[in-house]
Parts: structure tokens; C-alpha cells; sequence
């Protein structure tokens, strides 16, 4: 029989259990200068909030500024970049990026860049980076999820394969775009395209949460309810 010792314990850890948000985001700070705000703002909230970063890696673009903001308030610990070797050279600034960053076995490096954007994990792949940030948000506390910020072909393409799993049954964690002076709405109106026509069934229309404020986003996650018309299949330890 559990003991009473045993029992808070266990509760007493799961109270400690951080909330995690996973950022996607351009390697571009792009042209208007709202979007780089949006990024600090969002990193700014989270700090006040305790809520730690998962993202790309990147040191240049949006991923810089949310990352750098996050650290300079609430230190490296709580902001994991996990990045492709591959992408180095394209997604970090070489003032800040040390030489050798090459791991084994995809171990986080101590690195001396850590002091101004956290932590830093080189994988070998695009695959072993999505998984790796997945499984963060998946282990994080209550209001974990994914928030997209502004970006190109990358960060909808991981927005998009979160939307995948969740659908799949993979994850049940909140999804949302932070729609910046109207950036998302193409894809808002894509989706209620494919509602329309009958591509996207049931209650996955609203997968995808839209916030117009880092505030917005925030609540959003911590209010998501898994959609009733989404695959309930077993998936292992994927």
C-alpha cells in the first residue's frame, strides 16, 4: 500500500512540473517590426508566468528574439533549443555560435552562448529535433502546448504535422497561431475551406487555436479541449 509520505510526494512533484511551450517561428525577423515584438512580448509573459521555451535553436530571426528575451529575464535554464547540425550555420549567429558544436547521441552541449539564448541540443536530423520538442511539451506541466509566431515554409510545416498528430491521437496538447496584423488568416480561411468541402470533419476545425495577443495565446492553451472527432488510435512511445 502507497504511504501517506509516498503520496505527497508524488504530489508534490507533480506540482513542480513546469509548463512548456514549444515556439515556432521564422529565422527572419521579418519586415515589420510588430513581429519581432510580438516575440519578446510572448517571452515576456512567459517569464512572468514561469513557463519554459522549447524551440528551433535559432539565435537570428524571431527564435532569437524569443529565446534572448526569455533568458535575459528568467535565465538559460528555462529556454531548450534543439537544433540540426545542418542548420547551424543558416539559424545562429556566428558571433554567438561556438565552433565546435557537433554532440553524440543527441546530448545537450554546455555552451558559452548559453548565458545569453539557454540551452542548445544538436541532432542530426529535422525528425529527431520535431520529436525531441514534441516529447518536451508533451511531459510539461498543465497550459503546455505549441503557439506559432510568424514564419515561412518551416514554421508551417511544424505547425501543421502538430495539427497531423493531434488529429492522429498522437498528442493532446493545445495548438495556436499568435495572428499577427492578420499573418495567419490565409490559413484560417484554409480551414474553413476544407470544412466547407469536407476535408476536415467535426469538431477538427478549432485544432488550431488563433489568438490576436501573447495574452490571447497563453489563455488559449491553458483552455484547450481535445476535439471529440479526433482519431483515437494507440501509438506506442512515438
Amino acid at each position: 500500500m502507497e504511504s501517506a509520505t509516498s503520496r505527497a510526494s508524488t504530489a508534490s512533484g507533480a506540482a513542480q512540473k513546469r509548463t512548456k511551450i514549444c515556439v515556432y517561428c521564422g529565422s527572419s525577423a521579418g519586415n515589420d517590426p510588430a513581429h519581432a515584438e510580438a516575440a519578446r512580448s510572448l517571452a515576456r509573459l512567459m517569464a512572468a508566468n514561469k513557463i519554459d521555451l522549447v524551440y528551433g535553436g535559432g539565435t537570428v530571426g524571431l527564435m532569437g528574439e524569443v529565446a534572448k528575451t526569455l533568458v535575459a529575464l528568467a535565465g538559460p535554464q528555462s529556454v531548450h533549443g534543439i537544433i540540426p547540425e545542418a542548420l547551424v550555420r543558416y539559424e545562429r549567429d556566428p558571433t554567438y555560435t561556438s565552433k565546435q558544436l557537433k554532440s553524440e547521441n543527441n546530448k545537450r552541449l554546455a555552451l558559452p552562448e548559453e548565458s545569453v539564448f539557454g540551452m542548445t541540443t544538436v541532432v542530426e536530423d529535422m525528425h529527431t529535433r520535431k520529436r525531441m520538442m514534441a516529447q518536451e511539451v508533451i511531459a510539461g506541466g498543465p497550459g503546455s502546448g505549441f503557439i506559432a509566431l510568424s514564419g515561412g515554409y518551416g514554421t508551417v510545416e511544424e505547425l501543421f504535422e502538430t495539427a497531423t498528430w493531434n488529429q492522429l491521437g498522437i498528442h493532446n496538447k493545445g495548438i495556436c497561431v499568435l495572428n499577427i496584423n492578420g499573418f495567419y488568416d490565409g490559413i484560417l480561411a484554409w480551414i474553413k475551406n476544407s470544412v466547407g468541402e469536407g476535408f476536415i470533419h467535426g469538431d477538427n476545425k478549432r485544432i488550431i487555436a488563433e489568438a490576436k495577443t501573447p495574452e490571447e495565446a497563453i489563455q488559449a492553451l491553458k483552455d484547450y479541449k481535445v476535439s471529440d472527432s479526433v482519431y483515437k488510435l494507440s501509438w506506442g512511445k512515438e
